[in-house]
């Protein structure tokens, strides 16, 4: 499987972006891998450990001669850095982004692309709670899902090369139109980070000093609120409508939760409990 890009920058060298940068060497990429960002100390570790083979905090000159580029930033960025460097993308170049929501994201990037470049949405279903290069994993995307989101009027070439490009790095693609991929990851995904963090600010409304008491069962349900807090808040905005309805969905499960045991209705409890369970069960084996 050959990756048909020569140089690729990367905007946004953290746990996504710099996996993505180690994932290809890796594999036995041989081009360029160029880091792009804001904070010179993280891009020179990059580099230092060999993650990137060199760096710039000017977006322009790193796109420049960039076959690929990659934003690996939070969500709420992406448009005004394309606007930035819309004028030095060089023509046949691709766009591709890691953000976990794409409706929103394909309607505002897709007429900045100027003619000849092309953009093609990628969100990799991986990740850790914790950002940084120093995060980063050559094998992040082993064997993780990677949802691909074209338009009609995607260019084919450039949908192949994204597709050709997570494969390479091990992931398992599939190809899902935008609007379908914001529903369902409003529920899977981004309703269980919102929940995750409403927990927590729950039990701290209960007693703030009762939070280290909790174990692991606690430590599982809120790992995910570890997360950056500027990544969900840009997502929560860019999905605002599917979150919302999650979110309703959710409440009522958790109001007829209440009134079960409002009720003392310990049967209707356990029934509700062993649906959960029981619906559960094939998230073990994925």
């Amino acid at each position: 499987m050959k990756i048909n890009f020569k140089h690729i920058s990367i905007i946004g060298v953290g746990l996504m972006g710099g996996s993505l940068a180690m994932a290809l060497k890796a594999k036995g990429f041989k081009g360029k891998i160029t880091g792009i960002g804001r904070n010179r100390k993280n891009l020179t570790k990059a580099k230092r450990l060999g993650i990137i083979d060199d760096y710039t905090t000017e977006f322009n000159e790193g796109v420049k001669n960039a076959d690929l580029i990659v934003l690996a930033v939070p969500v709420g960025q992406f448009e005004a850095i394309l606007k930035n460097i819309r004028q030095n993308l060089k023509n046949g170049a691709t766009v591709t982004d890691v953000g976990s929501v794409k409706a929103q994201i394909v309607k505002r990037l897709e007429p900045l692309m100027p003619k000849d470049v092309y953009f093609v949405g990628a969100h990799p279903i991986a990740g850790k709670e914790c950002s940084g290069v120093t995060c980063a994993s050559a094998n992040l995307y082993q064997n993780a899902r990677c949802i691909i989101t074209p338009c009609p009027h995607t260019n084919n070439a450039a949908l192949k090369k994204v597709v050709t490009l997570w494969k390479t790095v091990g992931a398992k693609t599939m190809l899902m139109n935008p609007e379908e991929h914001d529903v369902i990851f409003s529920a899977v995904s981004h309703l269980p980070h919102v929940v995750a963090y409403a927990l927590v600010n729950g039990i701290l409304k209960v007693d703030e000093a009762i939070l280290h008491h909790g174990g692991k069962g606690l430590r599982d349900m809120t790992r995910i609120a570890k997360s950056p807090a500027e990544l969900w808040r840009d997502i929560c905005s860019h999905n605002k409508k599917n979150i919302l309805r999650s979110l309703k969905m959710f409440s009522s499960s958790i109001s007829n939760i209440t009134k079960l045991i409002e009720r003392s209705d310990w049967q209707g409890l356990e029934k509700e409990f062993i649906k959960a369970r029981e619906a559960r069960q094939p998230l073990e084996s994925d």
